[in-house]
């Protein structure tokens, strides 16, 4: 009887002692799993120093590669907010005729004002044009010489945004107004800058997919020739029973290193470019009398490209390992 009690006894025990023993065994697998990646990493730092000329290399021509779409963005970025100014204009500037004084301009101010169609008139007459034109053209000993002002009296006109449909009758409206000499309205003008900067865009895009597709083949030759030079290490620990993801990991984490610091070239040009070229693009806007800011990368920007170029060097080397993986597995 009492070995019987011994026995059951025993059997209850075992499950309350097998829980413990697999919880352990996962742990330790987790341990390995945990210890691995950071072996992973250090060793894959570790290739990149010991052969520093040609991780240098690869870096240097994934940062150029990547520094020239994104350099092209900031381009288009800030010919966006420079041409902003432009592209939200609205007026209608109306040059009236010679004989028009400033009453008779005044009062078809007033005329235009009274119409739906219209937001705004300004009236800037000839000593205003003429004022502003001695201010910001250099040339005031010449106009001096001049008898008289050759400047004519000028309506600034702000429609309504309805107004400006692809026909607007106050246009029609102000040609044919006797007192009216000249119509300038740079509606074509506005639909060609906004044709060059989406050209512009579609060119940052298609330019960024291909030399992101160079980085991502840069990234998997490189793997490649380090693969290569460490196949027989590859199938003697695949001999011993190593899994594919144990293989690839090494390799995922030099192709993300390669990434990351070629992102972080590729932001660092752009930045030396922009400040090389601040101080004379902002003389030159200033004698346009333009408040323009340049600006460059924001930190947002600055992290999508070094994320995304760590994602391309992570797959660049993903795929090489996988084909390797798939194709040179050694025949036990």
């Amino acid at each position: 009887m009492a070995s019987r009690r011994n026995s059951s006894n025993r059997l209850r025990e075992a499950p309350a002692t097998q829980v413990p023993r697999e919880r352990r065994a996962l742990s330790a697998r987790l341990q390995a799993w945990l210890e691995h990646h950071r072996g992973s990493f250090r060793s894959s730092l570790r290739r990149l120093r010991d052969r520093a000329w040609s991780s240098i290399l690869t870096v240097l021509v994934m940062g150029i590669a990547l520094a020239l779409p994104f350099l092209l963005h900031v381009l288009l970025d800030n010919a966006r907010s420079l041409s902003g100014g432009l592209q939200e204009a609205r007026e209608i500037t109306v040059f009236l005729k010679s004989d028009e004084d400033d009453a008779s301009a005044r009062t078809y101010a007033s005329e235009l004002e009274a119409r739906s169609d219209v937001t705004s008139v300004t009236v800037r007459t000839p000593a205003e044009g003429l004022a502003e034109f001695r201010q910001l053209s250099g040339f005031a000993e010449a106009l001096d010489v001049l008898d008289g002002n050759p400047l004519p009296g000028m309506l600034v006109i702000k429609p309504r945004d309805q107004a400006l449909a692809a026909d607007p009758a106050l246009l029609a409206d102000l040609k044919a107004d006797p007192r009216v000499d000249m119509v300038q309205y740079d509606a074509a003008w506005r639909q060609r800058l906004s044709a060059i900067l989406r050209f512009g865009e579609r060119s940052m895009l298609a330019l960024m997919g291909l030399l992101g597709l160079a980085s991502l083949l840069v990234v998997g030759n490189t793997i490649r020739m380090d693969i290569q030079a460490r196949a027989e290490e590859i199938a003697v620990v695949q001999l011993m029973g190593a899994s594919d993801g144990f293989v690839r990991r090494p390799f995922l984490y030099a192709g993300f290193w390669y990434g990351l610091i070629g992102g972080l070239l590729a932001v660092l040009a752009v930045g030396i470019v922009e400040l090389s070229v601040r101080a004379p693009l902002l003389d030159l806007l200033a004698s346009y009398q333009n408040r323009f800011a340049l600006h460059g990368f924001n930190l947002l920007e600055a992290l999508a490209v070094v994320a995304i170029r760590s994602l391309l060097g992570w797959l660049g080397a993903w795929i090489v390992t996988t084909r390797y993986l798939l194709t040179g597995r050694p025949k036990t």
